[in-house]
């Protein structure tokens, strides 16, 4: 069965692959580091709340023990309510890349969805924390020539489709440049 083969003289094809356009959703370990990330916070804020109301309880009843176990409930409640919450972000946040440019989706109840014309790129950047590094992910910083709100931001996406991205989005940005 013959193999088909390219022509010796031809060069690879090295520009990046533009990802299909239709909406993407965010690699399931990014979960992971969406329900760390708000369990975290939400905890801490909880456990700073339930502080001020467990001083409260203590003194109204003088008791001790009911200070701690105010913040350990709050702390309990604040992690719950983080993990809970980092979930539902996950798994309502949507991409997609276009001949356009770049669209963005969030939420279920409330949906925002931002779009950025290529035309309207300015620069791109790529952050890979030490979180996201462990779990093969990435945040893509879009800044835009607008000033209301001038950057996209992305977090948890997978670093080898954001890479893709960014160098698809600068490519147009240069060829815009060009013509």
């Amino acid at each position: 069965m013959p193999v088909d083969t390219p022509p010796i003289d031809t060069p690879p094809d090295t520009s990046p692959q533009m990802p299909s356009p239709e909406w993407h959703a965010l690699p399931a370990r990014a979960r992971k580091l969406f329900v760390l990330i708000h369990a975290l916070g939400f905890g801490v804020a909880g456990g700073i709340v339930a502080m001020g109301g467990a001083t409260l309880l203590a003194s109204i009843f003088d008791h001790d023990g009911l200070f701690w176990v105010a913040i350990a409930l709050g702390l309990v409640g604040g992690i719950a309510s983080g993990a809970w919450w980092g979930d539902k972000q996950y798994r309502h946040t949507r991409w997609k890349l276009d001949n356009d440019g770049f669209a963005l989706q969030r939420g279920r109840l409330w949906q925002r969805e931002s779009r950025v014309p290529a035309s309207r790129v300015q620069h791109l950047d790529l952050k890979h924390g030490p979180l996201e590094r462990k779990y093969g992910l990435a945040t893509l910083v879009i800044h835009t020539a607008g000033s209301k709100l001038n950057t996209v931001t992305v977090g948890g996406l997978d670093a080898a489709d954001a890479e893709r991205l960014r160098d698809h989005l600068a490519d147009r940005i240069e060829a815009d440049v060009d013509a």
